[in-house]
Parts: C-alpha cells; sequence; structure tokens
C-alpha cells in the first residue's frame, strides 16, 4: 500500500518525535543489564539517542541482517517500544502486539478497535497506545489485559509520553491531556494545539509542546504555561543540554534551538520542509526533511552534512555513533553519524514510516509491507 506525496505531512506531524547531561532529567537511570527503548525517542525527553548501545557501532553495523520478522494483519506506521524482552507495537489492523524481543514470537494481542500511527510506551508494567477510536488505552505489559482507556474528542495520532506516573498525550481535538499513569485520571488538559495533536517531551518538571503555531513550556504538574514561543506547525520537541530542539513546516521551513528556561531563540537553519522530529546526540542535531536527511551541530545549528534517501525520510534514531532511519523508498538505512557515510541498508517490501528502535545490539522496526522486523548482528 502507498499513501500520497499530500498524506505525507500529515504523517510526519502525526508519528512526531551529550548523554551524561540529558539522561538523569529524563528518568532513564543506566541498565543493569538490558536497556529499554520504552517510548518513542528513547525516553521522555525525546531526543531519540539510546546512549547505553555498545554492540552496534559504525565497524559493526554493516553486519546487520534479519533475525525474524512477524507479520501483522496490515500495514505497521507504528514505531516500537522494546522493554523487557518485549517489543510492543501497533498495527494498522487495530491490534497492540506484544512479540518476544529475541525470536518474534507473540506473546499476546489486544484489538482497539481502529489501527494509527501511535507508537507504544511503556512504563510500571503498562502499555499506552493512542487510537483513532478517539482513545488512550492502557494495556497490562504481561497480558494485554485493558487496564482502563480514556476517551478524547478525536482520534489519537501521536505518541504518549510517560514521566513520574503521568502520561500526556494530544487529540485530534486539539487537546494535550496529562493522565494519572495508574487510573486515567484527567489531571488537566491544554486545549488550541495542533490539529495533529499536540506532542509532548517532558524534563526537570516542565513539558513542552508543539501547539499549532507555538512551542509552549508548561509546568508538567499543573499545566500553567511558563513561555511560549512562536513556530508555525512545529515538530515533536526534543529536549538535550538546556535546549528545546524541533523543526517546522511549511512556510517557515527552519530548524530550531530555543533556551529551555526562557524560550529565547538559540538559533535556526532553513530545511527543504516537511521536517520529522529531531534526534539529539553527541553535539549534534539529526532529522529528516523531504528526501534528505541532515546533520547539525547543536550548538550553533552549522550544517555538518547531509544524506539524500531515495524516498521521503521518516523520524530517525540514533545510537553508539550510527543514524537510523526509514524512508518511503521502502528501506531502512543506517549512516555514519560523523559523516554520513551510508554503512548499511535493508530493502523491506513497502514503505518504512516506522521510527527505529536501536536496543541490546537489535534494529526494531515496522514496514508497509505488514512486518515488524528485527536486524541483528549473526554473532550476537
Amino acid at each position: 500500500m502507498k499513501t500520497t506525496a499530500g498524506c505525507v505531512l500529515v504523517l510526519l506531524l502525526a508519528i512526531a518525535s551529550t548523554a551524561t547531561a540529558q539522561q538523569p532529567s529524563c528518568n532513564e537511570p543506566p541498565p543493569t543489564s538490558f536497556t529499554n527503548w520504552a517510548q518513542f525517542g528513547f525516553s521522555s525527553c525525546r531526543t531519540a539517542f539510546n546512549p547505553y548501545e555498545f554492540i552496534l557501532s559504525p565497524s559493526t553495523v554493516g553486519g546487520l541482517g534479519v533475525k525474524w520478522s512477524y507479520t501483522t494483519g496490515i500495514d505497521v506506521y507504528s514505531s516500537p517500544a522494546v522493554a523487557n524482552g518485549v517489543v510492543y507495537i501497533l498495527s494498522e489492523d487495530g491490534n497492540v502486539y506484544a512479540l518476544n524481543a529475541f525470536t518474534g514470537a507473540k506473546l499476546w494481542s489486544h484489538f482497539t478497535e481502529v489501527g494509527g500511527v501511535s507508537a507504544t510506551a511503556v512504563a510500571n508494567g503498562i502499555v499506552y497506545v493512542g487510537g483513532q477510536d478517539e482513545k488512550l488505552y492502557a494495556l497490562n505489559a504481561s497480558t494485554g489485559d485493558l487496564e482502563w482507556s480514556y476517551t478524547t474528542g478525536g482520534p489519537v495520532y501521536v505518541s504518549p509520553t510517560v514521566a513520574n506516573g503521568v502520561v500526556y498525550i494530544g487529540s485530534y481535538d486539539t487537546n494535550l491531556y496529562a493522565l494519572n499513569a495508574s487510573t486515567g485520571a484527567k489531571l488537566w488538559s491544554l486545549d488550541g494545539c495542533n490539529p495533529y495533536g499536540p506532542s509532548a517531551a517532558v524534563a526537570n518538571g516542565v513539558a513542552y509542546v508543539n501547539c499549532e503555531f507555538d512551542v509552549v513550556a508548561l509546568d508538567a504538574s499543573t499545566g500553567a504555561s511558563l513561555w511560549s514561543s512562536y513556530a508555525d506547525l512545529p515538530s515533536s520537541p526534543a529536549v538535550a543540554n538546556g535546549a528545546v530542539y524541533f523543526t517546522t513546516a511549511a512556510p517557515q521551513c527552519n530548524a530550531y534551538a530555543l533556551d529551555a528556561t526562557t524560550g529565547a531563540k538559540l538559533w535556526s537553519q532553513d530545511d527543504d520542509c516537511y521536517g520529522t522530529s529531531p534526534v539529539v546526540a553527541d553535539g549534534m542535531v539529526y532529522f529528516g526533511s523531504v528526501y534528505t536527511i541532515f546533520a547539525l551541530n547543536a550548538s550553533n545549528g552549522a550544517n555538518v552534512w547531509s544524506y539524500i534517501a531515495g524516498g521521503f525520510v521518516f523520524n530517525p534514531t540514533a545510537a553508539n555513533g550510527v543514524v537510523y532511519f526509514g524512508s518511503q523508498d521502502d528501506n531502512v538505512y543506517a549512516l555514519n553519524a560523523s559523516t554520513g557515510a551510508s554503512l548499511w541498508s535493508y530493502t523491506t517490501g513497502g514503505y518504512v514510516l516506522s521510527s527505529p528502535a536501536v536496543v541490546n545490539g537489535v534494529v526494531y522496526v515496522g514496514s508497509f509491507d505488514y512486518n515488524v522486523y528485527a536486524f541483528g548482528l549473526p554473532s550476537h
């Protein structure tokens, strides 16, 4: 199944999205054994960077091959979460699937009435996911049983953010909702945001959200406004090193960095429009824009390198010196994070809009060919 070019902007907005400095503010302690990629963007800061990956690197990633694949009922737009040896992912067939991360065997599935593009998020034994049936679902991570659901006023295209016992979720009704993660009780909401659903990054007690024409900083506990900055159709933000990073669509077509405390602009850089959610890793910012992925200096926005793919580029991720992304040309790519050199690619049977999760030496990603893939090294 192929989408038209006119749908690409909707999908980019909907799916949108130093290691030591950024991790403590996002409540991601170093793993004791296996790392979790528990939500879209890796942590609540949404930097899309795993600082604990040591198996895959620029020197080894070229050896990736298919470890397993699992076929769902239809296209997989959604991005996976990986937690405690299980891959959780939503398919357009309406099911949330829980798959063994090592073998791909199905552990359970839960039908959510309508599929969607929302990525899953996992915290404290609960899987959170949005549906086009206007609901946020909370499922038992072990069994798939419904713990609770919350009905918004519109389809939920974006991915939930979980931080400090609160789930933040945007809806097509233009609201950002803050819900008790255990019960689903509404704590507060903010109206007047991106019609495709505001998507939040949470760091140091502040929620940063993309409203229709602004990036807004809110007190994460109360929803009180701290500052706002005009930015026409911003992407999902990422927070690292005291800055908020995001891209904008037409007509501005820029990548931005704002001071996380005040909202003051630190820098901006022109791009080619339809920007994805940014990745922030090792002093660099990476984002896809139409057919190109860009690498910018995180301190000043200077362009370091760019790479042209064969189709629209979707939300990238990074780990251990490698940048990963999917494309409308049906490929999953791995590039050298320092130079942009191509290190590896794999051609699936359909578009790859899913943002890869890279953990414990394995790359997990969904495809329009109905499959969820796990790529790993033969020796691992």
